[in-house]
């Protein structure tokens, strides 16, 4: 299927595997790669040295274009972007807006960036500064995310760029890829169908429980880190909603601390991104410290595969998921029910 998305990175399929914290690492994104999808390494959680190490490790399993996701309001974005130049990536990912002058030292050394947004205008900021593409994401998708549901978000922001626009938020099968193409859409990105696949690293345990949920037992809460996120129900999670700022506040600072001793980076540089993430998102300095959470209850389930200790980031299609196939498996069987759905159309197969 040829779009504009696969005719920018090379990829054989228009479909993008995101970049999830602790879940998109060297065996996921090659898995992706291989199959003809865009894999993206997830990079926020990992050292400098363990990003370069990762890539070289997704090179040697897969010869196809793969991505790297990267924090633009990181201290060291300058040290990772300088990684991804050298070791050849193909694309650069972000889940925030890039300066204007980082985008353009990617597109000067060859590498195609496409921020993540969650807003029209967000995107026309971003397609104005020189992204070669954007991935817009509405309120079904998982993680961080807004109130605006992709229908609605993704006409307005294909009518508002003239560059390629992925959509992503509610997507899983080939009916949504072919409901996005209709859309003005160059392709889909989906996270929660790849994290359920046998080529990811989530534990089985985590990954029964992302089976078992229904619709309903996906939910948005600001309990974790003061911000909007979409995760599945537990009682962790409605223990968090209970709980008071203070206890949430001595809560932080302890993740905090247990992030600063597992990714190497000193005090002074994650009061850096901090003060980064403050102006950029324009948070209160309890949010900055709220935002310590995340990293490591994310990691309790999906590295250390504690659902009583972790939260579990999630899209809305966690609830009609129900089966772990490989990543190969999947993206032929989303291009074959795409192939299907546009059988049934009048006008056949076109696709641009």
């Amino acid at each position: 299927m040829d779009t504009a998305l696969t005719r920018l990175v090379g990829v054989r399929y228009p479909i993008v595997q995101t970049g999830m914290g602790w879940v998109a690492g060297p065996r996921l994104v090659s898995a992706a790669a291989n199959a003809g999808a865009l894999g993206i390494l997830a990079s926020a959680t990992m050292s400098p040295e363990r990003l370069r190490s990762a890539v070289r490790e997704v090179a040697s399993r897969t010869e196809a274009p793969f991505g790297v996701n990267l924090r633009a309001d990181a201290g060291d974005a300058g040290e990772r972007v300088r990684i991804i130049v050298e070791e050849g990536v193909r694309v650069a990912s972000f889940a925030l807006a890039p300066k204007p002058e980082l985008i353009s030292r990617l597109k000067d050394a060859g590498v195609v960036v496409i921020p993540s947004v969650g807003a029209r205008r967000h995107a026309e900021k971003v397609a104005g500064w020189g992204a070669d593409a954007v991935v817009v994401q509405g309120g079904e998708g998982g993680g961080h995310t807004g109130e605006v549901a992709t229908t609605v978000l993704l006409p307005q922001v294909v009518d508002a760029v003239d560059i390629p626009v992925v959509a992503a938020g509610g997507f899983h099968d080939g009916r949504g890829l072919v409901a996005a193409l209709a859309y003005g859409a160059a392709g889909i990105a989906m996270g929660t169908r790849f994290l359920l696949t046998s080529d990811s690293t989530v534990p089985a345990a985590v990954k029964a429980r992302y089976l078992a949920a229904a619709a309903s037992d996906v939910a948005v809460t600001t309990a974790v880190d003061g911000l909007p996120h979409r995760m599945l129900r537990s009682e962790l999670v409605a223990s968090l909603e209970r709980s008071g700022r203070a206890a949430a506040l001595v809560r932080a600072v302890r993740h905090a601390a247990a992030f600063r001793r597992l990714s190497g980076l000193g005090w002074a540089r994650m009061v850096r991104d901090g003060r980064a993430m403050r102006r950029g998102k324009g948070l209160s300095w309890s949010q900055v410290l709220l935002a310590a959470n995340t990293p490591m209850l994310l990691k309790a389930s999906m590295v250390d595969g504690r659902t009583d200790t972790g939260v579990m980031a999630s899209g809305q299609v966690a609830g009609v998921i129900d089966d772990l196939p490989s990543c190969a498996e999947l993206v032929e069987r989303i291009m074959a029910e795409a192939a299907a759905a546009l059988d049934r159309m009048p006008g056949g197969r076109t696709v641009g």
